[in-house]
């Protein structure tokens, strides 16, 4: 089991992965650890990611990119429509008032959802974690910009669902990337002491996050988050409007009139803004058959650049001092800003930061892997696969949060949560009815940069009155869950029921203050309660002949929110498995065509007449084989193009068949020198061995007169056969098939090596072991001797030894 967090980019997406040894980033199978967020449809298949992004240009009607802003949103809401108007491929309004794509696919028309556009490029990046990991996937946590409604949280969530993915918490990207930076700190401050606080700058493709975080030993704490859409993407379009202002008056052509045209600007101007980010001096332009082939060329430097983007300055410096005042913290109070986002890089936006916060930016994080790392770190503590120390983590409610219902007094109206609220979070609110109740959920107006505000409509059924006709008690339980997402959660009726006969008076239990633990923030400090009685206990009241008990009652929610509902996911998820093996089987169909397309060229090169093959095919074989080719390569770019996997692989074979008898006499005859050279080798070593045995060489004299005959004969018989073999290849053509084949040539090489080797290799006998009473009386003997003669040298080992011979005396 792997947990993984992914970061959902508007332009790349990066999937982190924690394991024993860390987090680790998870490449591509380009080797990329940046996944580009674009899907495209070509012909029968779906291409994803890196493949997308590179055909973006040639097939710009059926590439889908820039399509996380449109997740949750109505199109008609003026950022969508501002959106599409730069955007390349077709959309149109749904039913419902949702953004549906059109695109050709499968030789069809097809409308998906922008969730089903994010399910497919999550079913990517789940697919090259599984190839890396080499393990199934299961959990995740996926990041979120701050800014984020309860809508776009619910979109992404039924994308991930569509995908197959679960999501144990959509995390915001500041929270992610705080995370990442304090998990690993050891010298933050204890509890008790001034927290460290750091802000982060967050300026990537689309937007900008500028957030405050309090730091100490096993904790952050966000303070707040402020955001603006202003992000690299926006650099990119000032210049490209700029340059295509110039190419109307300097070329006489305007790349606003064709979308591939600007779109090939965009792509250099991207690349401009980054190599201006390094450089201060002039750099160049320059587009190759940019329109009506016409070649561009212009120049620009850092400076210019800054004038023309003075606005969008503007706007980033609004947005760092709007945090700085409601994080309420003082430069001096600040520990360090760190930076993250491909956007932070340019020089202006670190010179602001400077400037308004007093400190210079930090790089201490990875400014493109650090919200996918902390991600992966916040999934690693919630799964119970993974053992991690603890980290908590308290986020912060963007936007504040209203609470309205209609009862016979009018309309009410009330604040159920602030700005920079903590999370996850819920609040009990006591209401008295007699009958069902319809509750909404809305974003304070002009709190939120979308025109919408609605969160939720809740209708709670079985409310009733009680037996006297009075109005009960309701606790409505208000929830903004780990996802962010605001929610009424559950809601309960307490019934009081009359009874006459006398009881003792027992204390009822308030079901809220058995649930205490969901009704705390963190699980220690207490929630407030709107009507000042949350938690209060229900006591059973008793006269002398009357008692009144309390009873729970669940009440059913119909709940009108954002998302699908269940039957539109178990649709659109059945279609994304559907299009998932339709993309295996297309797969299979593209590398069957491609192995026959192969086919066609190499044996087209090996049979010409500087091939390989030529010596070994009848020059009419040849012709006839060549004229097959050509058929099957002109079937192949017609109506071949298209077809399925069997005709591609049956055609193969088909092929391979005629060219096989070829390619295995090119085999045959070019290995039998070497073949009939080993063959030889064996006779010869055979007949030295027994030469060797003749001229009695010590390491063969344990072996056999008998054994050396059946070593000449088997050499001999070998030799035989060998020259026999020769003389029947000598007038055999190389296009016919050899009367002797390899596989004959080396059963005779292996017969006569095992004849010889079974022979030659056996070893020498050991001599006979005497037996044990034997070496017994030779070591007792040999002993008595030398006690004799130390006895006869009086002990003296260097004494000279007397001899036993008799001496004779000569006169």
């Amino acid at each position: 089991m792997s947990v993984i967090g992914i970061d959902f980019g508007n332009e790349s997406c990066y999937v982190a992965v924690a394991k024993a040894g860390g987090i680790e980033t998870i490449a591509n199978d380009y080797s990329l650890r940046a996944t580009p967020a674009c899907v495209a449809f070509a012909g029968r298949n779906r291409v994803l990611g890196v493949a997308a992004k590179n055909q973006q240009v040639t097939n710009m009607n059926n590439t889908i990119a820039n399509f996380k802003g449109l997740l949750g949103r109505k199109y008609n809401d003026p950022y969508v429509q501002d959106e599409l108007r730069t955007l390349p491929y077709r959309t149109e309004a749904c039913p419902d008032g949702g953004i549906g794509i059109r695109v050709d696919y499968q030789d069809e028309e097809h409308v998906f959802t922008p969730e089903q556009i994010v399910a497919m490029l999550f079913t990517k990046l789940k697919d090259d974690a599984f190839k890396e990991l080499k393990t199934q996937i299961n959990d995740c946590v996926i990041t979120v910009p701050s800014y984020f409604t309860n809508a776009q949280r619910q979109a992404l969530l039924d994308a991930a669902n569509i995908s197959g993915l679960n999501v144990l918490r959509l995390m915001n990207e500041t929270t992610a990337t705080a995370l990442s930076y304090g998990f690993y700190k050891q010298d933050l401050p204890a509890p008790e002491e001034k927290p460290r606080n750091v802000i982060f700058v967050d300026c990537g493709h689309a937007s900008l996050q500028v957030s405050a975080c309090a730091f100490h030993k096993g904790s952050l704490k966000m303070l707040a988050s402020c955001s603006d859409s202003v992000g690299g993407r926006d650099f990119d379009m000032v210049l490209a409007t700029h340059f295509n202002k110039e190419f109307q008056t300097k070329y006489k052509i305007d790349a606003s009139s064709k979308k591939r045209a600007f779109l090939r600007l965009m792509a250099e101007v991207e690349k401009l803004k980054k190599n201006m980010s390094a450089n201060s001096t002039k750099l160049p332009l320059n587009i190759e058959c940019f329109m009506n082939e016409i070649d561009v060329h212009s120049s620009m430097q850092r400076s210019e650049m800054e004038e023309l983007s003075a606005h969008l300055f503007g706007r980033i410096e609004a947005t760092m001092r709007k945090l700085l005042a409601d994080s309420k913290l003082t430069p001096e109070e600040i520990h360090s800003v760190e930076i993250v986002g491909g956007s932070s890089r340019i020089p202006a936006i670190k010179q602001l930061i400077e400037q308004i916060f007093g400190k210079s930016a930090s790089t201490t994080l990875n400014q493109d892997e650090a919200v996918s790392r902390g991600a992966a770190l916040q999934c690693a503590i919630m799964s119970p696969a993974m053992r991690v120390r603890d980290f908590t983590c308290t986020d912060v409610q963007a936007y504040p949060v209203l609470i309205s219902w209609m009862d016979a007094d009018g309309a009410h109206e009330m604040k159920v949560f602030d700005q920079y609220h903590a999370t996850p979070f819920s609040r009990l609110l006591t209401v008295h009815r007699k009958e069902p109740l319809t509750i909404n959920l809305h974003y304070e107006p002009n709190s939120v940069p979308y025109p919408d505000t609605f969160i939720g409509s809740y209708h709670l059924k079985g409310i009733k009155p009680d037996g006297n006709g009075e109005a009960q008690e309701v606790k409505v339980k208000v929830r903004i869950n780990h996802h962010g997402i605001i929610t009424i959660s559950s809601a309960t009726m307490y019934e009081r029921k009359e009874s006459e006969e006398p009881a003792s008076p027992t204390p009822a239990t308030n079901g809220d203050q058995q649930k205490g633990g969901e009704a705390t923030q963190n699980a220690s400090s207490p929630q407030g309660d709107e009507s000042g009685k949350v938690g209060e206990p229900m006591d059973i009241q008793e006269d002398k002949k009357k008692k009144v008990t309390t009873k729970q009652v669940e009440l059913t929610i119909d709940a009108k929110t954002h998302g699908f509902v269940h039957g539109e996911l178990s649709k659109f998820f059945e279609e994304e498995m559907k299009m998932i093996a339709n993309d295996r089987q297309e797969k299979e169909r593209i590398d069957a065509r491609n192995a026959l397309e192969e086919q066609v060229y190499e044996v087209r090169e090996k049979i010409q007449e500087d091939g390989v093959l030529h010596a070994y095919i009848d020059p009419q074989d040849a012709a006839a084989i060549c004229r097959e080719l050509e058929e099957t390569e002109n079937w192949l770019y017609e109506e071949g193009e298209s077809c399925e996997k069997g005709v591609y692989k049956e055609r193969l074979e088909k092929m391979r068949a005629k060219i096989e008898p070829v390619r295995n006499r090119c085999e045959e005859f070019s290995g039998h020198e070497q073949a009939f050279t080993e063959l030889g080798h064996a006779v010869q070593q055979a007949l030295k061995a027994v030469e060797q045995y003749r001229a009695k060489e010590p390491k063969y004299e344990h072996l056999t007169e008998t054994e050396m005959i059946n070593i000449t004969e088997a050499a001999q018989k070998a030799q035989k056969w060998y020259e026999e073999a020769r003389s029947k290849l000598v007038s055999v053509r190389k296009t016919e098939d050899p009367p002797v084949k390899l596989a004959d040539i080396r059963h005779e090489t292996q017969t006569l090596s095992t004849c010889t080797n079974s022979v030659l290799n056996r070893p020498k006998p050991k001599p006979p072991t005497p037996p044990a009473d034997q070496q017994s009386n030779s070591a007792t003997s040999g002993n008595a001797g030398q006690d004799a003669q130390s006895k006869a040298t009086g002990g003296d080992p260097n004494a000279p030894k007397q001899t036993t011979e008799d001496s004779m005396d000569v006169e």
